[in-house]
């Protein structure tokens, strides 16, 4: 097999896969309802992630065709020198070789992040839950329709039917070369990929995100938003987890009361911290722990506070580095918010579900990263590459 495919086949080869997947979504849905039917419905955010539908196929599908009108990310010039001595010397973006994506639950994995990983350049070894098996193995089998399709062979995207401990088994001893894994889960995946692997590892990370209502803030957009980013996809990694209120915000006491009375109309569990005592449909906690939990659920903890210093120590000590945003009218308090918040990706009046490769015009992400290296937030195209240094010389030595 050799070792690189022109732009020209790789985009080939997404246009057939997503027009596979338009052409066979039927057999993609029954796949996906017989793992449904073998789910667990209690865990609500792996239940919401499982399940595929017309939306998901039509996401998909948007997904490679926008992929496939994307820039090459292979063989961009980054830097260029010419040495005293006459070396050209250029710095190249390159592919990593072989992608490792490990994941829980979600079967658009193997066509957003795997899309995002072919068209980078890279072989592709994909290892989804037991509990997607079925969705996972239908979908994987169009893409090696795509690749004969296109003459590619079919060991550029391969599936990994592997139980716990042989996963286990071949992260520390893979029967091939693996440049870069990526596990896409909740935090036991993730310390059990960065346990075993003897390669590098891209931390998609856990959310625990925050909203800071600063004491200017427009409670309408202070309540939009609060509302939005914990309720319209309680699975999603940039869900809304805690909401810090400044105590000098005017009408303080009404703002609670209406914020907590939206959330419990949506079934949300609230919890507060003591000095909220007073409002009643709070649940007092002083866990601390509870503060560096991500929920995905319908649950959400609120606490008073004095001022934006406050809130930006309490989000860099316990956020988990994914999304905060402040609500604030001040433009110059905002910008102090933003550049302290030690986080992915930090926001002024606006929620944290925004925090997504394709809604930040990426075509979608191969992962969300809270580590800092080599790349942070939303992994898209452009990212999934590394560097290579070209050099041109006439006999030169040193």
């Amino acid at each position: 097999m050799g070792s690189n495919l022109s732009i020209e086949k790789r985009n080939n080869v997404l246009l057939s896969m997503a027009k596979l997947v338009e052409d066979r979504q039927e057999d993609i849905l029954e796949a996906n309802l017989k793992d449904m039917k073998g789910f667990d419905q209690q865990d609500l955010a792996m239940y919401d992630r499982l399940k595929v539908d017309q939306d998901k196929i039509q996401s998909m599908v948007l997904s490679l065709k926008q992929l496939a009108a994307q820039q090459d990310p292979l063989g961009i010039e980054r830097f260029h020198f010419t040495h005293d001595n006459g070396l050209e010397i250029y710095n190249r973006t390159a592919s990593f070789g072989t992608v490792m994506i490990i994941y829980e639950s979600r079967p658009d994995v193997t066509i957003e992040a795997g899309g995002i990983a072919f068209k980078s350049g890279n072989r592709i070894l994909l290892k989804g839950g037991k509990e997607s098996l079925n969705s996972n193995v239908a979908l994987v089998s169009l893409w090696h329709r795509a690749l004969e399709e296109n003459e590619v062979n079919r060991e550029w995207v391969s599936y990994l039917n592997f139980n716990r401990e042989r996963t286990r088994e071949y992260l520390k001893n893979p029967d091939q070369k693996i440049d870069l894994i990526i596990p896409r889960g909740g935090e036991n995946l993730i310390a059990f990929v960065k346990e075993h692997a003897t390669c590098p590892v891209i931390v998609s990370g856990r959310g625990n995100n925050f909203v800071y209502v600063a004491s200017d803030a427009d409670q309408k957009k202070a309540l939009q938003i609060i509302v939005n980013a914990k309720t319209d996809k309680i699975s999603a990694c940039n869900a809304l987890d805690k909401v810090l209120i400044d105590r000098n915000l005017p009408d303080y006491e009404a703002f609670i009361r209406n914020l907590v009375s939206e959330l419990k109309e949506l079934h949300v569990r609230v919890l507060a911290t003591s000095g909220m005592n007073d409002f009643s449909g709070v649940e007092i906690t002083e866990d601390e722990s509870i503060w560096y939990e991500e929920f995905l659920d319908f649950k959400i903890v609120l606490s008073d506070i004095h001022s934006m210093d406050e809130a930006i120590a309490m989000i860099n000590t316990y956020g988990g580095g994914h999304s905060a945003s402040i609500i604030t009218e001040d433009s110059n308090k905002a910008g102090e918010f933003l550049n302290n918040v030690d986080a992915a990706a930090v926001y002024h009046n606006a929620s944290t579900r925004f925090t997504d490769g394709f809604q930040f015009g990426l075509g979608g992400e191969l992962a969300i990263s809270t580590d800092k290296l080599h790349q942070r937030g939303p992994i898209g195209l452009q990212h999934l590459v590394t560097n290579k240094w070209y050099i041109y010389g006439n006999g030169q030595i040193r």
